[in-house]
């Protein structure tokens, strides 16, 4: 299975700021923010929860809670990295009450617009010994698989949501994906 990474913007960073600091007072802005970013903070949910229904929920409280915060973003960094910051701390005290059953199990329920049925059922195997895999794992290497390959962020995104650099970032997915390929047969690459 090749995973591919790419930065989850649609626009030039600088573009993002300034719709980010014009969503303190538009909603129509803040609506435009919320449509770019919404399914990655769901992927990174459900790659979390397994349940469409906690996805869904902890991806409306990360963004009510972005909302009432956007005062609070500075533009130091990308707005998605802000964003997921919020998600994280959301999935944590979640989890603090409900402890996770099957974190990525579900996450291959997100697929693409229709595709094979066949490639489906492939990618839900694949999906299953990599959840199986990731919980052997460390921590900060599985958060950063799960940030950059589920939640769709750049190293440097990622970085920004950790509180670490991309270089530590690139480190921890080098190493988690080294950590994969030896539980698994899957041949597992990330671009970045």
């Amino acid at each position: 299975m090749a995973i591919s990474m790419t930065s989850s913007t649609q626009s030039p960073p600088h573009n993002e700021a300034q719709l980010a600091r014009q969503a303190r007072a538009s909603a129509e802005a803040f609506a435009e923010l919320y449509h770019r970013y919404v399914q990655n903070v769901y992927r990174y949910h459900m790659a979390h929860t397994g349940n469409p229904k906690d996805a869904e929920d902890l991806t409306s409280q990360t963004f009510i809670a972005a909302l009432e915060g956007i005062r609070s973003y500075r533009g130091s960094g990308p707005f998605i990295a802000w964003l997921m910051g919020i998600a994280r701390r959301k999935r944590l005290l979640f989890f603090r009450d409900h402890p996770p059953e099957e974190p990525l199990e579900s996450a291959g329920d997100v697929p693409d617009p229709a595709p094979p049925i066949d490639k489906t059922a492939a990618q839900r195997l694949q999906i299953q010994a990599v959840q199986r895999a990731l919980q052997q794992i460390s921590s900060d290497r599985a958060e950063a698989i799960t940030l950059c390959i589920f939640g769709n962020l750049s190293c440097r995104e990622a970085g920004h949501a950790l509180g670490k650099s991309e270089a530590a970032v690139r480190m921890l997915l080098s190493r988690g994906l080294q950590d994969l390929r030896e539980r698994t047969s899957l041949a597992l690459e990330v671009e970045t």
